[in-house]
């Protein structure tokens, strides 16, 4: 009978279980991703090869360029793959940009494709220079020229250029050596031996002088966020000389106490006559570990019916934009031919340089003033990581560069691209009086980006396309913060965020250039503002109220259109034409600054002549193809005596009166380190940006004719008809989504019951 039982008990448990599953089932199903076939976006243009004419170079070219220089018996260009620095090394090939009215004319169908050629750089270690050639045609080249004085009306001491593997090579294991005389002192204090390190942070410029290569180096714990980690112990190494044998120790630092020789510090140290740091574990509080297990995913974006851009070669389609982009080596993100319905609105939009100016009460701090393209912005644009730095969804490429390497470099995935929904209405507006509707349309928008480590901080470049004919260009810092070890008097520049560490104060100033071609090159720069004027009232003539009046004014030179940060800047900045719209305005693209930065670098400081451009928060120019930067490759390292003066675009005061004009912004902000900023700073409200907006280009929004607006009257709730959003979980492979419903209308009180 038991048996029997527990058989019969088994059989009705087999056959319930049969049953949930085949509910449980259905339940699933009916809830379940809905995949029908994705609808396929139609694109409202095709793709164009002329493109490639702004291509960075691929690497069969890369190959071919180095293989043409290094033929030339002439340069006498080192082959090894770490040079040295009294050797001739080819350190930098990257795209040469053709004319641009060379490059109008082909994209405009009235010319042939210009050359394709490679700027070069080599540092001619033997013969104490630099030089920059171009090289062409590509793919093969039969000529190099020397373009050296044309772009930088000088010659470019061997002291300019950036710090190699190769140098650095020799720098570790001079510092070596120096560690070795200290031994005592480096494991009483630092903890450190064969088996552990401490690592090194230089201070730039490497001098006070046009000619020096004198650097303070800084060291760090070796842990996680070493740049937070400081130690208290400096070195001052003259490494000018192409020779390392000839290099020296100038000057030491430590614990706050300096000292002319290692045998000082050495004698001083053993002998007890100095304050000494002794070494104590400190926690890993620089460490970007998770300290919580993550319970639940974040939300993820979601092309619900396709993705509506396309990318070829160089070239990206969105609903009514186009563009071609590139990342250059040395300058980083840019775009160039931007078009909206067809009209070129940008020729180019680019990062051009990254500005840091520190504050400091010890040597490596004290003189820094970073300037990111000397060391290439570019150069450090590294695989993003997928729905982290960009949505799991977004379609990410790939990138070759060569500087300082023996072969051309593919980085994965350093920038991606996607449609982006940001987050709020792009406009809308609740009709609640007269009659009950609702217009809106969902701010969506295409996202271009990379990001860039360049040693602590890490810069997210955003170039974003508005469907209503907008473009931003904006950037975010996050990363580490340079910091200090604490020493007396330290407080006055920044604030304690660890024991014994000082997150030192520094500005962050950042360059655009924008190249706007509205309706065609010929432009001018206007400026619209307010002022209040006491008007007499028309029907009371002897009353009077202070009202908002519309001022323009059209700036006729290079200099009047220079609009330094320490004065007032009209609010209303624009790129016009002297086309005008439907209503008799001429039309126009403002330039909207958002910025926060600190105070520039005095003039009277010898090396702010290489970061010039700060001084402006817009400056207008001429464009000249031989100002074609605002920075270079060489600022940094030659800081007072800079290869690109930025001050000397405007010093010849041309005319900008219906020319073509190039709009140089400055943007950025002033960072106060404090102790939220440990482990690392957040991009929130870290960051600046300009935005480029229809101002009478267009008679009309022209996002209005976007298939993404809403509308809904009273009984079409529910309707397809005006609202896609309304049928997504019945038609479109998605998650599981609820039905739409909206209620707005229901209580709202007409305008007729309120009176």
């Amino acid at each position: 009978m038991m048996n029997s039982f527990v058989k019969w008990a088994l059989i009705l448990f087999v056959l319930v279980s049969i049953i949930l599953n085949i509910v449980l089932i259905g339940i699933h199903t009916s809830r379940a991703p809905k995949c029908s076939t994705q609808r396929v976006h139609p694109l409202k243009r095709k793709h164009d090869e002329r493109s490639l004419v702004f291509a960075d170079l691929s690497r069969q070219e890369y190959l071919q360029v180095q293989q043409f220089m290094l033929k030339q018996k002439d340069l006498d260009i080192s082959t090894n793959q770490i040079t040295k620095p009294w050797g001739n090394f080819l350190f930098l090939i990257d795209l040469s940009l053709p004319k641009k009215a060379d490059v109008l004319a082909y994209l405009d169908g009235k010319s042939a494709k210009p050359d394709r050629e490679a700027t070069v750089v080599v540092f001619h270690g033997a013969k104490g220079y630099v030089k920059e050639y171009v090289v062409g045609p590509l793919p093969d080249p039969t000529y190099h020229r020397d373009v050296t004085i044309e772009r930088y009306n000088m010659e470019l001491p061997i002291t300019a250029r950036t710090v190699t593997i190769g140098e650095y090579d020799l720098l570790f294991k001079y510092v070596g050596e120096v560690f070795s005389k200290l031994g005592k002192l480096m494991k009483e204090s630092f903890d450190v031996d064969q088996n552990k390190k401490v690592n090194a942070f230089e201070q730039m410029p490497r001098g006070i002088r046009s000619g020096d290569r004198n650097t303070w180096i800084s060291y760090f714990r070796d842990m996680s966020g070493m740049y937070i980690h400081p130690v208290g112990f400096e070195l001052l190494i003259n490494h000018e000389s192409v020779n390392a044998s000839e290099w020296k120790v100038e000057r030491l630092l430590y614990n706050g106490q300096y000292f002319d020789t290692v045998d000082e510090l050495k004698e001083k140290y053993e002998t007890g006559s100095i304050k000494k740091i002794v070494y104590k574990e400190t926690p890993d509080y620089g460490s970007l570990k998770p300290r919580h297990k993550p319970l639940q995913i974040g939300p993820q974006l979601f092309n619900a019916e396709g993705k509506r851009y396309s990318i070829s070669n160089n070239h990206v389609l969105y609903l009514d934009w186009s563009f071609a982009f590139g990342l250059s080596s040395v300058t980083g993100l840019r775009v160039f031919d931007v078009r909206f319905k067809s009209d070129r609105i940008i020729y180019e939009l680019s990062v051009q340089e990254a500005m840091s100016v520190y504050g400091s009460v010890t040597p490596g701090m004290i003189l820094t003033k970073f300037l990111d393209a000397s060391i290439g912005i570019g150069r450090f644009a590294h695989e993003l990581v997928r729905g982290v730095d960009c949505p799991h969804e977004a379609t990410y490429v790939d990138t070759y560069r060569y500087i300082d390497v023996s072969v051309p470099v593919r980085y994965m995935n350093s920038i991606c691209v996607f449609e982006h929904n940001m987050g709020q209405p792009l406009r809308r507006h609740f009709a609640d009086f007269f009659s009950n509707s609702y217009g809106g349309m969902v701010n969506s928008a295409l996202v271009f980006r990379t990001i860039t480590a360049i040693g602590n901080y890490d810069y997210m470049w955003d170039f974003i396309f508005y469907q209503s004919g907008s473009v931003e260009a904006k950037v975010h810092a996050t990363g580490y913060i340079s910091s200090s070890y604490l020493v007396d008097g330290s407080l006055k520049y920044g604030h304690q965020v660890a024991e014994n560490v000082l997150g030192n104060i520094h500005t962050h100033f950042i360059n655009f250039k924008v190249d706007l071609d509205v309706l065609g090159v010929n432009n001018f720069f206007q400026t619209k503002d307010m002022e209040y004027v006491n008007v007499s009232l028309p029907w009371m003539p002897d009353h009077y109220a202070m009202v908002p009046q519309l001022v323009e004014k059209q700036l006729k030179t290079e200099q009047e259109a220079a609009l330094r940060y320490d004065t007032k800047t009209p609010r209303y900045l624009h790129i016009a034409s002297n086309k005008t719209n439907r209503w008799g305005h001429h039309r126009s693209y403002r330039l909207q600054v958002f910025s926060f930065t600190g105070d520039h670098l005095p003039e009277s400081q010898a090396e702010e002549r290489a970061m010039s451009w700060a001084r402006y928060k817009v400056a207008i120019t001429k464009h000249k193809d031989l100002e074609q930067f605002s920075s270079s490759l060489y600022n940094q390292n030659n800081i007072w005596n800079p290869a690109v003066d930025f001050s000397k675009y405007i010093e010849d005061n041309e005319n900008i009166e219906d020319e073509d004009l190039i709009a140089w912004v400055t943007t950025g902000f002033l960072h106060i380190p404090h102790s939220e900023d440990i482990p690392n700073t957040v991009t929130v409200g870290n960051g600046g940006g300009v935005l480029l907006r229809p101002h009478n280009y267009f008679d009309e929004d022209p996002s209005i004719h976007s298939a993404d607006s809403v509308y809904i009257d009273p009984g079409s709730e529910d309707s397809c008809e005006n609202n896609r959003m309304a049928c997504l979980a019945q038609e479109t492979c998605s998650p599981v989504l609820e039905p739409l419903t909206y209620n707005g209308f229901d209580g709202v009180m007409k305008f007729e019951d309120r009176v």
